[in-house]
């Protein structure tokens, strides 16, 4: 997933940071991600999302609000109506790089100000909130001690999540005064809100709200046990894959076609998890799969192992094969499944002296129907006629290049 890192003047003229995550194929789309309340843009459910849209050619743009992380400006000197009025900065900014937004995503107190500000962007066919409060002000209950000091003096020093921040008056009024409703109804396009029942930080009660103000089409799905910031790595995982699912209902990814003559599609396959082996596998927009290794092996056990991938292939080509053919002669061929195990032997059983193994696959069809003998027969000699078997059974060529 390549990343470009740039800036772009927020709404007071500051330099936000940013960063663009690109599709290594075909760019189809492009979304807007919002961090949560004092977060930043390199949070771990920022990170796994955007890797998932782009792997599916969503490209993302992922930046700091106006004061925080590496973005400049002061944070105290900013209120929730200055978040999204960010958000159309951002939007504006890829609309320079011609890449246009159709989707925003917003975390917690960023999910509300992609609430509000979506009916001000032009485009945005899809928004999606995980974990945000209907009402904005709700995030004031995380310095409830502070509020006497802030409303006095102007401002006050803070801890939040164990870091200082200085939080002005403007801010406690306006997300006081805000109200969300209106921005809901007004979104022409669809909505997806996540939430977790048990997240101790936002309530679920603010889902249902939402949900409620929103028209359709709308949607919810649960997080189940996940905390507020998705610290859970199956979590931000669950969150990243429902989004991809649902956006393809409400985007239009289509994906060019390809050049006469040319082979059949490339497969697509990008690390999910450096500390681990989980690999994101993408075949154009609407096919994705997850490849990892057992925890045997130092992995997460989320998907089939690279070998069960092999063994999938020629399973899957043998029963369409055999269906093929018993389809062409109007057979009563009811239903077909393929068991592949996947071994090593030595050359030697093969004939050779050598002492080098050679992959072997061990295949047992199971043909249901009103079939004859000679009919079973001729469909167990019709399955060596699958591609993947015969390509098995070639000495294949790899050729490796690197990409600049």
């Amino acid at each position: 997933m390549p990343t470009t890192r740039f800036t772009f003047p927020g709404h007071a003229g500051h330099d936000l940071a940013a960063r663009l995550d690109m599709p290594t194929g075909n760019h189809l789309a492009t979304a807007i991600f919002a961090h949560c309340f004092t977060c930043g843009k390199d949070i771990l459910a920022a990170r796994r999302i955007a890797a998932r849209l782009a792997s599916m050619g969503i490209a993302v743009l992922r930046f700091d609000f106006t004061g925080l992380g590496h973005s400049k400006g002061e944070f105290s000197n900013t209120d929730f109506t200055s978040n999204a009025q960010d958000l159309e900065a951002a939007a504006q900014a890829l609309r320079e790089r011609g890449m246009p937004p159709s989707m925003l995503i917003g975390h917690s107190l960023g999910g509300s100000a992609v609430l509000k500000a979506a009916p001000e962007i032009a485009g945005i066919k899809a928004v999606v909130t995980i974990g945000a409060p209907f009402d904005p002000g709700h995030v004031a209950h995380q310095f409830d001690a502070a509020l006497p000091e802030i409303m006095s003096k102007g401002s006050a020093e803070v801890s939040l999540a164990g870091r200082p921040f200085r939080i002005g008056k403007q801010f406690v009024e306006d997300i006081t005064k805000t109200a969300l409703a209106e921005s809901i109804a007004a979104f022409k396009g669809a909505l997806l809100v996540l939430h977790g029942p048990r997240d101790a930080t936002v309530s679920i009660d603010n889902a249902s709200q939402i949900f409620l103000a929103a028209k359709h089409p709308k949607s919810f799905i649960t997080l189940d046990d996940a905390d507020h910031l998705l610290t859970n790595t199956a979590d931000a995982e669950y969150a990243a894959d429902t989004i991809t699912t649902w956006a393809r209902r409400y985007l239009p990814l289509r994906v060019p076609a390809p050049p006469i003559g040319v082979p059949e599609g490339i497969v697509r396959v990008s690390e999910a998890d450096a500390d681990g082996f989980l690999q994101d596998i993408q075949s154009g927009p609407k096919h994705h799969a997850l490849a990892d290794e057992p925890l045997a092996y130092g992995g997460t056990d989320k998907g089939m192992s690279p070998y069960g991938f092999l063994s999938s292939g020629l399973g899957a080509c043998t029963a369409m094969t055999i269906r093929m053919y018993a389809r062409r002669k109007g057979w009563p061929l009811a239903h077909v499944a393929v068991d592949v195990s996947h071994g090593k032997v030595h050359a030697q059983d093969a004939g050779d002296t050598g002492a080098v193994k050679v992959d072997q696959f061990n295949r047992a069809i199971t043909l249901t129907g009103d079939l004859d003998d000679e009919q079973r027969a001729r469909l167990l000699e019709i399955a060596d006629r699958c591609p993947v078997h015969k390509t098995l059974e070639k000495s294949s060529t790899v050729v490796t290049s690197l990409k600049a």
